[in-house]
């Protein structure tokens, strides 16, 4: 048990500690970069963490819904720090990022597949960096030949092409929304997302005006406000299926949310079975056991046909 805990909820961050003997634990929300999700309080194993709807006053934008964490509940095991689509939430024990779940092999990494090839950069094109709706990407600096290159007309066509860019994206923060690669030049950034699912609003059960979902979402043009019909529509090629939009929706049977896959690296784990049915779905969960199974069998098989040709 700790000899001290602590709880600090400052308007920028939410600061939890365990002080034991010769450990430090804290867990650490950045309310900046937390959208009010649904992720973390789905995957919290000791239901920890709660996501309460804000008020907001009439003619008044939602306002995003607003993250809490029970200190007498939390243990500490880094779990909504692995899922957090944001990377909003951060474990550190005694000042360092550890999470002993990951070591342990009792939770997955998720994984955020992002490539960049810069060769195929637009040389003076800073579109990804601008389309990024978290602000994520930074176009730094262009070198030829191993030298900062500060003119690109004082280069001929042919050096041109050999200049190289430098180009950052934060993966830690990223949630895999896909904005950049489909407003960047073809082939210079692909990205599988970590979470995929469907999501759709019926919009005859939407209250008259109501935009609370596009308010709260984080990802610029995943939700669109139509001028046609002056209602809210979905673009899944942006969404990252979070759920900030759902937790503010006011009509509970207006937008629906299903998560179908979420992408990680392998893993034999009764706690990631419970967390993936709620993140997903009862068939989403089996669908993916179903896949483990499959992947055993194979692999017993390929041991089986090694194992004979050493034999013989």
């Amino acid at each position: 048990m700790p000899l001290k805990t602590v709880k600090k909820d400052a308007a920028d961050k939410l600061t939890l500690e365990w002080i034991l003997h010769v450990k430090n634990y804290k867990l650490t929300l950045d309310k900046v970069r937390c959208a009010g999700c649904q992720v973390c309080a789905l995957a919290c194993p000791k239901e920890a963490i709660k996501v309460e709807k804000q008020p907001k006053a009439a003619g008044q934008k939602a306002k995003k819904a607003k993250v809490d964490i029970d200190l007498a509940k939390c243990n500490f095991c880094g779990v909504c720090d692995i899922t957090c689509p944001y990377g909003a939430i951060k474990l550190t024990l005694n000042g360092e990022h550890v999470l002993s779940v990951l070591d342990k092999e009792s939770f997955p990494q998720l994984i955020r597949d992002i490539k960049v090839d810069t060769r195929q950069c637009p040389k003076d094109c800073v579109e990804c960096k601008d389309a990024c709706p978290l602000d994520l990407i930074t176009v730094s600096k262009m070198t030829y030949d191993g030298k900062p290159v500060t003119d690109l007309d004082a280069l001929s066509p042919s050096q041109r092409r050999h200049v190289q860019i430098t180009l950052d994206i934060k993966k830690d923060y990223c949630p895999t929304c896909r904005v950049c690669e489909l407003k960047c030049a073809p082939g210079v950034i692909r990205i599988r997302k970590f979470m995929e699912g469907r999501i759709a609003i019926d919009q005859s059960k939407c209250p008259e005006g109501c935009t609370d979902c596009l308010d709260v979402c984080p990802i610029k043009g995943a939700l669109v406000l139509s001028e046609e019909d002056r209602k809210v529509h979905v673009n899944e090629a942006f969404c990252d299926y979070c759920g900030a939009c759902k937790v503010v929706c006011p009509a509970d049977d207006a937008l629906t949310l299903n998560r179908t896959k979420i992408l990680h690296t392998p893993i034999e784990s009764g706690t990631w079975n419970k967390v993936l049915l709620r993140l997903t779905s009862p068939a989403a969960s089996v669908q993916e056991l179903k896949a483990k199974a499959a992947q055993k069998r194979k692999d017993l098989v390929a041991r089986r046909f090694v194992f004979e040709g050493v034999v013989r």
